[in-house]
């Protein structure tokens, strides 16, 4: 949240002073900041909503998750899965029951990003993404991630397969069509991966590394022409970035011999 300016100076409104006492409230819970911003974004995102709009709703914790009663629903929504929450007592008793036992899907995807950071923890990293994905089926995010580690593991068939369940879940996430392209260049298939980095660039054309990698894939297949022209894109949308001299140089060579390139390292979900 940002204040706004008029006049030279800055204020709130009330929209966002409602938002403000939320927070604090939510704060006060000793729910993290992390989850919080990862909850409103995914909200925002999940609704479509605008912060005016978001103001109506009524937010709040179970202990456990951040939730949300939205008016004219009778039920409460989990933001970051998308699951919905039960709104009575024996719920949450039954909740205090199964957290003596197994944690939410949202502590076992915080769980995968503090492990897969370490190259020593990635298998556990797995378990913990396969444990976000059993308790969320539809939550794309811990998807990609699990591929993610999958694939940093050398297990590129898994990785493919995940990513490829991920798009089933979601079809318009460019994040999970980028990646499975990774995963099917790396295996050998350029034809496909050139599909998969268009088709993300389809959802989200600024995305300067499916460009990059869209301009390896197809100078791998000798089509210069559209290799270049993706290597400029790149150019475009991130000038200053680690492959930005090697983009120049290939535009510098123009249509002389094909040197191929290592593609870009895909990226997991960091909400």
């Amino acid at each position: 949240m940002r204040p706004r300016a008029r006049w030279g100076e800055r204020f709130f409104n009330f929209t966002d002073l409602v938002a403000v006492e939320t927070l604090n409230r939510l704060a006060a819970c000793r729910v993290p900041a992390r989850r919080l911003r990862r909850a409103m974004d995914a909200l925002e995102q999940r609704l479509g909503r605008t912060r005016a709009e978001l103001a109506a709703l009524r937010i709040s914790t179970n202990g456990a998750e951040v939730v949300v009663h939205e008016p004219g629903n009778r039920g409460l929504i989990e933001p970051l899965t998308g699951q919905f929450v039960l709104n009575f007592e024996t719920a949450a008793i039954e909740r205090k029951v199964r957290a003596l036992h197994e944690r939410t899907a949202e502590q076992w995807f915080e769980l995968g990003m503090e492990w897969d950071a370490s190259p020593d923890l990635l298998e556990d990293a797995v378990r913990a993404y396969r444990q976000a994905v059993e308790a969320a089926p539809e939550w794309v995010e811990a998807y990609i991630n699990l591929g993610t580690t999958l694939f940093q593991l050398g297990r590129i068939g898994e990785s493919r397969e995940t990513f490829a369940a991920a798009i089933e879940k979601d079809s318009n996430n460019a994040l999970a069509h980028f990646n499975l392209g990774c995963a099917n260049e790396r295996l050998g298939d350029s034809v496909a991966a050139i599909g998969n980095f268009r088709t993300a660039l389809g959802r989200a054309p600024r995305m300067a590394d499916a460009h990059l990698n869209l301009a390896l894939a197809y100078e791998k297949t000798g089509a210069k022409t559209d290799s270049l022209n993706h290597f400029s894109l790149y150019l475009r949308y991130d000038p200053q970035g680690p492959w930005a001299e090697f983009a120049r140089a290939r535009i510098r060579a123009g249509r002389g011999e094909s040197r191929g390139g290592k593609v870009t390292p895909f990226r997991g979900a960091r909400r």
